[in-house]
């Protein structure tokens, strides 16, 4: 009962939390909207105020103040903004570490609620798991967002170079790419467009898409624009170029993963037989499997354990993942 009690009370303690939050967002972004459909700054009471709305979109500060402080002191948060910039999506770094709390919170409540006794002190594990579920759904996104993006970058080289030979300027076959092809190159190219056209000099401008696009071809493509610019040179013929030498890259690229297909499902079944054996000793033989978890030596063999599996999986996967 005191158990029941206890994972009550945190479930209220983190759903309160969370409506705090989404409340405090949601209301800062209504006044925010209000103050800019308005067209005149925030005061009180009709004063003027001092501050005006800004055209560059910032970062929300008000909200996670606390946790953005701690990101900051362990130089975190510029890596998670610019993970999630690099996913595309519109979520700050405080939204994304409040939903990891919480969920962390949530999964060790119910853990601890319905595990037995002796395996309580492993409810840590099923709320790690997610509570780092938010930052893996991010990834995910940056992984398959940066692999539609090279699939499409060859193809958008070779109309670079074709709107060029057909009298446009370089800056303007930037902006035409947003017109004829689809996210996330159109946005990417976008950007770059409009921070140009707005006065960035095109130096800066590329370089900044090279950092929200750090992928070798990009940073090819910037280097090549960059050289030429300062050398002089056909660039309608580089980029031609390079679009062949980047879909060289992919053929070789399916080639190596192709032959590195056995060492991958190796590497996979060489970790899931430690997994699939506890499980097995678990049902058949609980009383052996007990003493990892309620034995302190046994606490440390099993940390232990884990700590080499992880290690001889990475380094299974740095062998076979072979880079092109």
């Amino acid at each position: 009962m005191n158990y029941l009690f206890l994972g009550i009370v945190v479930w209220a303690l983190v759903m309160g939390a969370w409506w705090f939050i989404n409340r405090s967002m949601n209301s800062a972004d209504a006044d925010r909207i209000k103050s800019r459909l308005m067209g005149a700054p925030r005061g009180k009471r009709g004063k003027k105020s001092a501050s005006t709305v800004s055209l560059i979109s910032e970062e929300d500060l008000s909200t996670g103040k606390f946790v953005l402080g701690l990101l900051r002191k362990y130089r975190l948060q510029d890596q998670l903004s610019k993970l999630i910039e690099q996913a595309g999506l519109r979520w700050n770094v405080a939204r994304l570490v409040h939903m990891c709390l919480a969920l962390f919170l949530g999964a060790f409540a119910l853990a601890w609620l319905f595990l037995p006794g002796q395996y309580q002190a492993l409810a840590v594990l099923p709320a790690l798991a997610a509570g780092f579920l938010p930052i893996l759904h991010v990834m995910r996104l940056r992984s398959k967002r940066m692999s539609k993006f090279e699939e499409q970058f060859p193809e958008s080289l070779e109309f670079v170079a074709r709107s060029m030979r057909a009298g446009h300027a370089f800056s303007v076959s930037l902006e035409m790419l947003h017109r004829e092809f689809q996210e996330p190159l159109a946005g990417e190219f976008r950007r770059t467009f409009e921070e140009h056209n707005l006065g960035l000099p095109l130096d800066t401008a590329l370089q900044k898409l090279s950092k929200r696009v750090p992928t070798l071809d990009v940073h090819f493509f910037v280097s090549a624009v960059l050289l030429q610019k300062r050398t002089g040179g056909n660039l309608a013929e580089i980029l031609d170029k390079l679009a062949y030498v980047i879909r060289e890259r992919f053929k070789l690229r399916g080639k190596i993963r192709a032959i590195s297909a056995h060492g991958r499902m190796t590497g996979i079944a060489l970790s899931s037989i430690p997994i699939g054996v506890a499980a097995l000793m678990l049902v058949t033989n609980p009383d052996y499997v007990t003493f990892f978890v309620t034995e302190e030596i046994g606490n440390y063999l099993a940390m232990g354990a884990v700590v080499l599996q992880i290690v001889g999986y990475g380094i299974i996967q740095k062998i076979v993942n072979i880079e092109v």
